[in-house]
């Protein structure tokens, strides 16, 4: 696999040879990565997989024009062709208005922080085999269990490299370890499935195999005989496994771009309150082994911690340069590369209320452990998803339900969110427990 500096090098080159052919502007990513990855199932081991893969996106402004390319061919004669032929494509692209590279007096320079994203630890095929083992051994050894879909462990290592022809060249490396089990509980039209995983920068850090397989277990066992519950107005409490959707869909509405051009729900509302007065949500891409860390952004601009809700009050819009200049506003180092904004590390910080408290003010309710589906609507709002998870009654988890439909309205929702104080960092995105007073359920 390509080194830092080799990525580095490369991307420079690809840059260089694009201004060479006739680009005002160039930018070039780097990516390189492998992978092994296990696989078992009743036992026995079904697959090893191995993979290497490098490339390369070169991305040439011709003026207003642009054009973007990949290969992964990197042998000076092929940077030289592929600098030709995107160069000879912005020429014949048409104008963006907005298109260019991010601002020269806003890159990053220095030395990169250090976020601690790479672990050295060498993991090999048959280390990653006794975990998988294990962790299906322990799901399958759950009372109920009666077949498996398997358990998988994998080891990944990865680099990325960024240059510009304004002054940018950086780079990272990053590694990452998972682990997962999914089994099935009972028989024919009675069974149901459960799964657990985890994911961590550094190999020692993976939880233990037997407690993601026992987990999995559990809650495969923990869902047999569903009821049905009446269609009504109720609480909605979500589990941690499924509250940061709903920072996804908050995300997703700030995005520059969506913004721009008039298609969220919340374009309007930069400023205002839009969660209930408690509620902060920040963005950390300096969190150190973080999932989605990153010493800098898309476009080479340095990146920061950022309160995008503070006390309920919407802070910042997630902009590139692209959008940005659009807004007339100034990047937020949110940028993707291939175009648009990502986040980070976006947690919701804890609320005041333990969990218990949460769950046993609510006489009747649900409790949702997993949402199916994608219906919510980003210009509106509007949301409805099927759900399942268990009935809640005089604050009591009583029985499991399936086949539910939630809906409601992004904007009420999150002015009626309540979170609880259990937050945990586990994912990329975190959220504590959340509780939803009012919204509607349709039975199954």
């Amino acid at each position: 696999m390509l080194s830092v500096s080799e990525a580095v090098a490369i991307a420079q080159a690809a840059v260089d040879r694009a201004r060479a052919a006739g680009a005002d502007a160039v930018d070039a990513s780097v990516s390189a990565d492998q992978s092994t990855g296990v696989g078992v199932r009743l036992g026995h081991l079904e697959e090893i997989d191995r993979s290497e893969g490098e490339s390369l996106a070169l991305r040439a402004f011709v003026g207003r024009r642009v054009a973007s390319v990949t290969s992964s061919r990197f042998a000076p004669a092929d940077l030289d062709r592929l600098a030709e032929r995107v160069v000879a494509m912005a020429k014949a692209a048409p104008e963006d208005l907005y298109a260019g590279l991010a601002p020269e007096h806003r890159l990053m320079h220095g030395t990169a922080p250090d976020l601690d994203l790479h672990d050295d630890a060498a993991v090999e095929p048959d280390r990653l085999r006794d975990l998988a083992m294990a962790c299906e051994d322990a799901a399958r050894g759950v009372e109920g269990i009666t077949n498996s879909d398997g358990a998988g462990a994998s080891a990944r290592a990865a680099v990325s490299a960024l240059a510009t022809s304004h002054g940018f060249a950086g780079g990272y490396e990053t590694t990452s370890y998972s682990l997962s089990a999914s089994v099935i509980a009972g028989t024919g039209e009675r069974m149901q499935g459960g799964d657990a995983s985890h994911s961590a920068r550094y190999f020692a850090q993976l939880e233990a195999a037997e407690a993601i397989g026992r987990r999995a277990g559990e809650r495969a066992v923990e869902r047999l005989d569903p009821v049905q519950v009446e269609s009504g107005t109720m609480p909605i409490v979500f589990d941690r496994r499924v509250s940061a959707s709903l920072i996804g869909h908050f995300t997703a509405a700030i995005a520059g771009g969506a913004v721009a051009r008039g298609t969220s729900f919340l374009k309007d509302r930069l400023g205002k309150p839009v969660f209930a007065e408690g509620v902060t949500i920040t963005d950390d891409p300096h969190r150190p082994r973080g999932l989605r860390s990153r010493p800098f952004d898309g476009e080479g601009l340095p990146v920061s911690p950022v309160d995008l809700v503070e006390h309920g009050v919407l802070q910042t819009w997630l902009l590139d340069s692209a959008a940005a200049r659009q807004l007339h506003l100034e990047p937020t180092g949110h940028a993707a590369r291939g175009g648009g904004t990502a986040t980070t590390n976006v947690h919701m910080a804890a609320g005041n209320v333990p969990f218990e408290t949460l769950l046993g003010e609510v006489t009747r309710g649900i409790y949702v452990t997993e949402l199916i589906g994608q219906g919510v609507n980003g210009v509106t709002g509007d949301y409805s998803r099927g759900a399942a998870g268990f009935l809640i009654e005089n604050g009591e988890l009583v029985r499991p339900v399936a086949g539910i439909t939630i809906a409601g309205n992004l904007i009420d929702m999150y002015r009626a969110l309540v979170p609880a104080s259990d937050l945990e960092f586990r994912y990329g995105t975190n959220a504590p427990t959340i509780r939803i007073d009012g919204m509607t359920v349709a039975g199954g």
